[in-house]
């Protein structure tokens, strides 16, 4: 009974596994890589991405994971996209400006 509102309530069981990463997707904007990166998560999917940016022989990176969970691995895809578009139109020069290789937005 106790496993059970745990499951409900959304408390850990002791199980050490993360969630399961589903095959990466990635499209070019602004001279950018975006990359959607959903995070399988029972029967759902949860929106995760990447934006990524050569510079020199460094390659800048910047990760987001938003709360949003869709039912379709497609959606969850295109979601991420016009997230990770929203960001780099939001933010412009200065994503990348602290010189930072990896850091979440």
């Amino acid at each position: 009974m106790a496993s059970f509102f745990s499951r409900l309530f959304g408390r850990n069981s002791g199980d050490p596994t993360p969630p399961a990463k589903v095959q990466e997707e990635s499209e070019a904007y602004n001279d950018l890589l975006l990359v959607a990166t959903p995070i399988k998560e029972g029967s759902q999917y949860r929106l995760s991405g990447r934006i990524e940016k050569q510079e020199g022989d460094r390659l800048l990176s910047r990760r987001f994971i938003r709360a949003d969970l869709f039912t379709s691995q497609d959606d969850t895809v295109a979601a991420a996209f016009r997230k990770a578009r929203q960001i780099v139109d939001q933010t412009g020069p200065s994503l990348f400006s602290d010189g930072a290789d990896d850091r979440q937005v």
